[in-house]
């Protein structure tokens, strides 16, 4: 486990903010910035720190090695790098997976490995690839300076659930930056609102679609197999959202600027559309190493197809060490193909989002589901099971709390762009401006305290990315 929220809040936060602008100079500051890095990831994963810091270390070695003119090195060199990196990824998160499937196919039991997976090893391992290729094809100088590549890949506020940092987007800003009072009030602005749609909005979503997905076949009906799907549909947005926001609001408030990693996904009107605006750095980051070194669209259509297919299904496993997760993202790759030669684009708007809603609804399922026979059953019931025992209807209407009604209600309307677009008019006006700036200060204070509250009374659920 990483800090506990009221202690990141309290005093890890504050501290290390004080430290960091009482020091001199950027290169202390940077220096400053590892060590709590490190100390923050040690403090959950005390023996994974050196696993993290080994990684660090290859990289960092990859890299400077690879600074020679003999393309042959190069290569061998890069090749070398994505077979330990990748291979480092494989053993934690995947060798359990391994032995189930052979397991299962052979008919022969064997035990699991039972590693413990490195927290954010997905994320820490893609970040290094980024450093080496964009090394390799000469984007970027290799880096003399150990300590640039640790920070780089150590950073805390996106080290353990994103979002991905390319080394070609962030190189400037780790050895030239600059910040102001303004930039470090609207960087805690922006944490605060992630930290809300995680703790008031994602973990009310979170009690009812657990319980749902918890409950018993017989306790489920049509009616708590959609309540479940569509809670989860929000919790999954709002967790890893506000976590993204969190992570650009602590990367504001210390000089640094990432690139927005979603763009209100659930307004899209195609699945192409939709991942153009979910978790754009991991998508983007397929896009530049692999589907595009893959020959992209430029080989035909048959090859086009295949390398999108290959896409969506390293995107599926790099969630989790799940078949689940590898059907959820080949659902996805499945539709992306399908739209080359449906009309989807010709569709009314209204069918339009109702058709990325659906898809991405179901494909939730699978992605939340323990098990690919639950994943099936809940699918399944969302569409037949029409069939209401007293007992799936008590099971449906307990979860209908007002907390959670008024909840419903806030995440809808928030995973659309209607209230940002709305602020934005009234601080074009002039004689809006200034009460709307004081509304949104006072609104950031309100929230940091129902946070605390919410936090404090133990009903915090771990971010669902840290898994990855």
């Amino acid at each position: 486990m990483v800090f506990s929220s009221l202690t990141f809040l309290c005093v890890f936060l504050p501290l290390v903010l004080a430290l960091y602008y009482a020091l001199p100079s950027l290169r202390l500051r940077n220096m400053l910035l590892i060590l709590v890095s490190l100390l923050f990831y040690a403090y959950g994963e005390p023996v994974y720190v050196l696993l993290m810091i080994a990684s660090i270390l290859l990289n960092y070695v990859f890299g400077r090695t690879m600074d020679t003119e003999q393309e042959g090195r190069r290569r061998i060199i890069l090749i070398l790098a994505v077979v330990v990196n990748l291979g480092l990824l494989a053993v934690f998160k995947y060798t359990d997976m391994f032995l189930q499937t052979v397991s299962q196919l052979s008919g022969k039991k064997i035990q699991p490995v039972g590693l413990a997976l490195p927290i954010g090893i997905s994320f820490f391992t893609f970040q290094a690839l980024s450093y080496v290729i964009d090394v390799y094809r000469k984007e970027v100088e290799p880096q003399k300076n150990l300590w640039n590549v640790m920070l780089y890949i150590s950073f805390f506020p996106q080290l353990i659930a994103g979002p991905i940092v390319k080394y070609h987007d962030i190189q400037e800003q780790i050895s030239h930056r600059e910040t102001d009072s303004r930039q470090i009030a609207q960087g805690l602005r922006r944490f605060l609102a992630g930290l809300s749609k995680k703790v008031l909005i994602s973990n009310t979503m979170a009690v009812t679609a657990d319980a749902l997905f918890a409950a018993a076949p017989g306790e489920i009906c049509a009616l708590s197999a959609w309540l479940a799907a569509i809670s989860y549909l929000l919790q999954i947005y709002f967790d890893f959202s506000g976590y993204s926001d969190m992570a650009i609001g602590l990367g504001r408030m210390f000089g640094f600027r990432f690139l927005e990693n979603f763009r209100y996904p659930y307004v899209s009107a195609s699945i192409q559309e939709f991942w153009r605006r979910w978790h754009i750095s991991l998508s983007t980051w397929f896009k530049e190493y692999l589907y595009i070194p893959l020959g992209g669209s430029r080989k035909g259509t048959l090859r086009t197809c295949i390398n999108k297919l290959i896409v969506f299904f390293c995107t599926g496993l790099w969630h989790g060490a799940n078949w689940t997760f590898v059907l959820w993202g080949l659902w996805h790759g499945t539709f992306l193909l399908l739209e080359q030669v449906l009309p989807v684009k010709k569709l009314p708007k209204t069918l339009a989002h109702i058709y990325v809603l659906l898809v991405v609804c179901v494909g939730f399922v699978m992605f939340r589901a323990d098990t690919f026979h639950q994943g099936i059953f809940m699918i399944g019931s969302m569409f037949a099971g029409w069939e209401f025992t007293s007992l799936q209807q008590a099971v449906f209407w307990e979860q209908l709390s007002p907390l959670y009604l008024a909840t419903l209600v806030l995440a809808v309307v928030g995973s659309t762009p209607w209230l940002p677009k709305a602020a934005g008019r009234l601080l074009k006006t002039e004689q809006w401006r200034r009460p709307a700036e004081y509304f949104g200060y006072g609104s950031s204070f309100l929230l940091l305290l129902l946070c605390m509250l919410s936090l404090s009374s133990g009903t915090y659920n771990p971010f669902i990315y840290f898994r990855f």
